[in-house]
């Protein structure tokens, strides 16, 4: 049987870190459901690409840098938006940084602010913009790219794990707050995929087999397997899905 509850025609959505990995695919699915994506990273011609790739299959797109570790940044993209297109109706939060590899003892200031400024400062104030926009217009949605690793801290991975754990407490706060605004706000929670960004662990032959032992499925996630969730939490499909942190263990339910 036929079903709309996946259109996104119409809608205006801002997706962070879109320039690749999943991000990008996420992007990409959203914008052939309909919605006019907003591509958005710290490098706009990186960002360009994807937004051209998206055009070039028929779909609407258009690229628009922003470091979401910057206050400035965000600012201007908000300010953007609303002089542009008056409104937003998706805020997929996906940038994120994981500047530091090793041992949590040797964690440096440097790569401590930068993990918190772009995980938590910038997840909370991105929020923040576009919840007040979604408010305007009567509501909207916004997904958190969380980590298993909020759940389970990565070896190696400490700050960033922590960050990540954070993520999912804050979407609950922001569900819980924002519902009475129509606007639903839930968190991906994506397991081992293979990124760039996860290229630490992809190249450590010995991480790389203890961290598939863990899978039931022993294989890892591709990007565009994460995307589907998103979808369906900014569809109508999930009416009633809010405040829920939605796990998806790469290769567990791939």
């Amino acid at each position: 049987m036929a079903t709309n509850l996946f259109d996104l025609t119409g809608k205006i959505a801002l997706v962070t870190g879109a320039s690749r990995g999943i991000g990008e695919e996420i992007a990409k699915l959203l914008a052939e459901q309909g919605a006019h994506v907003i591509v958005s990273s710290r490098k706009v011609a990186d960002c360009q690409v994807v937004a051209d790739a998206i055009k070039a299959a028929g779909n609407s797109a258009e690229a628009l840098g922003c470091h979401v570790g910057s206050m400035e940044d965000i600012s201007a993209t908000f300010k953007y938006i609303r002089e542009q297109h008056g409104r937003l109706d998706i805020l997929v939060n996906n940038a994120a940084a994981n500047p530091y590899f090793g041992h949590v003892l040797d964690t440096d200031l440097a790569a401590y602010q930068k993990t918190v400024d772009v995980n938590i400062r910038g997840y909370f104030f991105m929020s923040v913009e576009g919840g007040r926009l979604m408010r305007e217009h009567g509501g909207g949605c916004i997904v958190n790219t969380a980590s298993v690793n909020a759940l389970h801290p990565g070896p190696m991975q400490a700050i960033y794990s922590i960050t990540k754990a954070a993520v999912v407490n804050m979407t609950q706060a922001f569900a819980a707050e924002c519902a009475k605004d129509n606007i639903r706000v839930n968190a991906l929670l994506p397991g081992f995929t293979k990124t760039k960004f996860a290229s630490a662990l992809f190249n450590n032959d010995e991480m790389h087999k203890e961290a598939i032992s863990k899978i039931p499925m022993h294989r890892h996630a591709e990007p565009r397997e994460m995307a589907g969730t998103v979808l369906y939490l900014v569809s109508d499909a999930s009416s009633y899905t809010t405040g829920q942190s939605i796990v998806v263990d790469g290769g567990m339910n791939a």
